[in-house]
């Protein structure tokens, strides 16, 4: 008799898990949460993976907002989505929320995600470009780890200036774009190259172009400087591009 009430239980049993469970949400809405107090990090910039399955990014740090990107935890190509922050504010329903740069057109747009919805830490590598003298320099920890020469966009597809960060990172499959590459956050005057013209920090099988103003807005760099790239430079690294 123990054995059938046991039994009869079940069903009451998950339909209580049932009605615990998260509730699908309407497109452009944020998920339901369980109230949480995340990690903030000690410093900015800061970078990491987007924890939640959809977060929208909004006008302002407040939930009704406009949105004006909405993010997944895994991107289109499966990989992770990583957000990258330059500060972080209380919002109007008096939880924290990070200040992130939102990849899109145009380039300079920013957004606010709650903090709950994404891990971060500090950023300690970065990469500044310069564009006119067309050098490629990457710090970490504040010091110089990699300087090298580089190729930057043609005139009429110039390079974009602005800060940016890598997005992924990954080993091609066409020889042109060299050993290894960065995606970037960045996008150039090109809407029909790979990814609506993503700008890419990539290797090369031109080497005699390196230093040269030819590509369609990426970055190209000799394989020898590429190979460094991949040991030195993590996803959420802060990248500036300069005309200097």
């Amino acid at each position: 008799m123990t054995r059938l009430r046991q039994l009869a239980a079940i069903p009451a049993f998950l339909a209580v898990l049932a009605c615990a469970a998260v509730p699908p949400t309407a497109a452009g809405q944020d998920p339901v949460q369980a109230p949480s107090s995340p990690s903030l990090p000690k410093s900015y910039p800061a970078a990491g993976e987007l924890v939640w399955t959809k977060v929208a990014a909004r006008a302002d740090p407040d939930p009704a907002a406009r949105a004006v990107k909405i993010f997944h935890q895994f991107r289109g190509d499966f990989r992770r989505q990583i957000m990258y922050a330059v500060g972080e504010a209380t919002g109007t329903d008096g939880r924290p929320w990070f200040h992130v740069s939102v990849p899109m057109r145009p380039n300079g747009t920013f957004g606010w995600i709650p903090a709950a919805s994404v891990g971060l830490k500090p950023v300690r590598t970065s990469i500044v470009v310069h564009r006119s003298s067309r050098r490629i320099d990457v710090y970490r920890f504040g010091k110089l780890a990699l300087s090298a020469k580089v190729a930057v966009g043609a005139p009429g597809r110039e390079t974009p200036l602005g800060r940016f960060y890598v997005t992924t990172r990954f080993v091609p499959d066409d020889p042109f774009l060299g050993v290894f590459a960065l995606e970037t956050s960045a996008y150039s005057k090109l809407t029909e190259w790979p990814g609506g013209g993503l700008v890419g920090i990539h290797g090369t099988n031109l080497p005699q172009l390196i230093g040269q103003a030819v590509s369609h807005g990426c970055i190209r760099v000799l394989n020898s400087t590429a190979r460094g790239l991949e040991r030195l430079v993590p996803v959420g690294a802060s990248i500036t591009i300069e005309d200097d």
